[in-house]
C-alpha cells in the first residue's frame, strides 16, 4: 500500500517505532508530542497523559481526546492510532487509567466509574481549554468507548462527535465467567477483591489477532504482567456496562460504532443496544466481518480499511450522517471493504431488535453462523 493512512506498518514485534527511535519516528510524521502528569484527585492517583500535534507549518483543525481500552496504555500500539489522528491535522490526547501504563495505582485496578470518569472528564476540561476554538471528538476503544459514552452523557454540549472502536457496551458470551461464578462475582469481589479472574480468556490474545502485536504490547515496559482482571476490577467492568445502556439515551453527539463481527471480548448485540438507545440525530453503526476485537490487531490492509471507515465517515468529515450497520458476514460493501458493491442501511431502527435477537441467540457459536441474516431484516424497498 502506497500511502497507510495508520502507521502500524512500520511497527514490528520489538518496537511500535520499527527500526526508528522515538524521535526519528516523530520527526519522519512531523508530529509534535509532549508527556505530563496529572492530578486524579478523586481517585487518589497520578495520570500519565500524553499529546500529539502536527508540527508547524500544518494547522490543527480539532481535537480528539482519546481512551484505551483495559489492559492496554496510551503508549505503544494506541500511540500509532494518536500518530495518525495526528497527521490528519488533529491535536490528540490521552492518558492512562489509574493502574494502567506509567499512572500510579495497583495494577489491573479499576476504580468506581464515577470516580474514573470525573477524573478524566477533569483531565480533558483542563486540556480543550486551550483549544476553544477547535472542534473536539472523544475516542474509545474497548473500556474507553464505555468510559467515552459516560462522558458524552455527562457534557451534552461540549463534544462534536463520538466514535467508539469496539466499546464495552456488554461482555460477550464467550468471554465471560463460566456459570455460577457471574452471579457470584459480587460476593468473590467483596472477599478477595485481588483474585485474578483467570477462568476467562486472556484478554490480550482474544484482542488481537496478529501474534506479533501481542509481543509488541507485552514488551511495554509499563505493560501489564498479569493481564486478567481482579474480580473487584471485573465487578467494576460488568457495572460499567450496565451503566453504559443505563445512559446511553443520554448521548445526543453525534455517534459512529465500528465494531468487529468475530469480536469475542465485547458484545456486539450490546453495542447496537446502545446505538438504537443514543438519542444522537447523526449515528452510523458499522459491523466489520471477520475482524476481532482490537482493530489495529488485524492484518495490514484490514487495519487500512477499517481505519478508513473512522477516519472519513467519524472524524474528518465531522459528521456520521445515516445509521448504517453491515452484516457479517454475507454482506458486501461499497467502500472498498471487499470487491462488492451492496449497502445494507437501516432505514426503521426497530429492526435493531432483530438483529439484535439474532446475536444474542448465538451463545457460544462462531460469528460465521451470522450468514443466515436475511436481507429483508436490514433493508427495506
Amino acid at each position: 500500500m502506497a500511502d497507510h493512512l495508520h502507521p502500524v506498518h512500520q511497527a514490528n514485534a520489538s518496537s511500535p517505532y520499527g527500526s526508528l527511535s522515538r524521535h526519528e519516528f516523530y520527526l519522519k510524521h512531523r508530529i509534535l508530542h509532549q508527556e505530563s502528569f496529572f492530578p486524579g484527585r478523586l481517585t487518589n492517583s497520578t495520570l500519565f497523559t500524553q499529546s500529539w500535534r502536527p508540527a508547524p507549518p500544518s494547522t490543527v483543525r480539532g481535537v480528539v481526546a482519546m481512551l484505551h481500552g483495559y489492559v492496554a496504555e496510551s503508549s505503544s500500539l494506541f500511540e500509532l492510532t494518536a500518530v495518525a489522528f495526528a497527521r490528519l491535522g488533529f491535536l490528540a490526547v490521552s492518558l492512562d487509567y489509574p493502574g494502567h501504563g506509567r499512572s500510579s495505582g495497583s495494577r489491573g485496578y479499576l476504580p468506581s466509574s464515577s470516580l474514573l470518569v470525573s477524573d478524566v472528564i477533569s483531565f480533558f476540561d483542563s486540556f480543550i481549554a486551550g483549544a476553544l476554538d477547535l472542534p473536539a471528538f472523544l475516542y474509545g476503544e474497548s473500556l474507553g468507548g464505555a468510559i467515552a459514552v459516560l462522558i458524552a452523557a455527562e457534557q451534552r454540549q461540549k463534544w462534536r462527535g463520538l466514535v467508539l472502536n469496539a466499546p464495552l457496551c456488554g461482555v460477550a458470551a464467550r468471554f465471560k465467567p463460566p456459570w455460577p461464578l457471574e452471579l457470584l462475582l459480587p460476593a468473590v469481589a467483596a472477599v478477595t477483591p485481588w483474585w485474578r479472574v483467570v477462568v476467562t480468556k486472556n484478554p490480550v490474545d482474544a484482542s488481537y489477532k496478529e501474534k506479533w502485536k501481542r509481543k509488541l504490547l507485552r514488551r511495554s515496559p509499563s505493560a501489564q504482567r498479569l493481564e486478567h482482571p481482579p474480580a473487584a476490577t471485573a465487578r467494576q467492568l460488568l457495572r460499567l456496562c450496565e451503566e453504559v445502556q443505563r445512559r446511553g439515551e443520554e448521548v445526543e453527539a453525534a455517534v459512529l460504532v465500528v465494531h468487529g463481527g468475530d469480536d469475542g471480548v465485547c458484545d456486539v448485540a450490546a453495542a447496537a443496544e446502545f446505538f438504537r438507545a443514543a438519542k444522537s440525530a447523526d449515528k452510523t453503526m458499522r459491523v466489520l466481518p471477520g475482524v476481532w476485537h482490537m482493530l489495529v490487531g488485524e492484518p495490514e490492509e484490514t487495519v487500512e480499511k477499517g481505519f478508513g471507515i473512522i477516519f472519513e465517515r467519524g472524524i474528518h468529515d465531522g459528521s456520521m450522517r445515516k445509521a448504517v450497520l453491515l452484516a457479517p458476514p454475507s454482506v458486501l460493501f461499497d467502500d472498498g471493504w471487499t470487491d462488492g458493491v451492496q449497502l445494507k442501511e437501516i432505514v426503521d431502527f426497530e429492526d435493531l431488535e432483530q438483529i439484535h435477537r439474532r446475536f444474542s441467540s448465538l451463545g457460544e457459536q462462531d460469528s460465521r453462523h451470522l450468514t443466515d441474516i436475511d436481507a429483508d431484516i436490514l433493508t427495506r424497498d
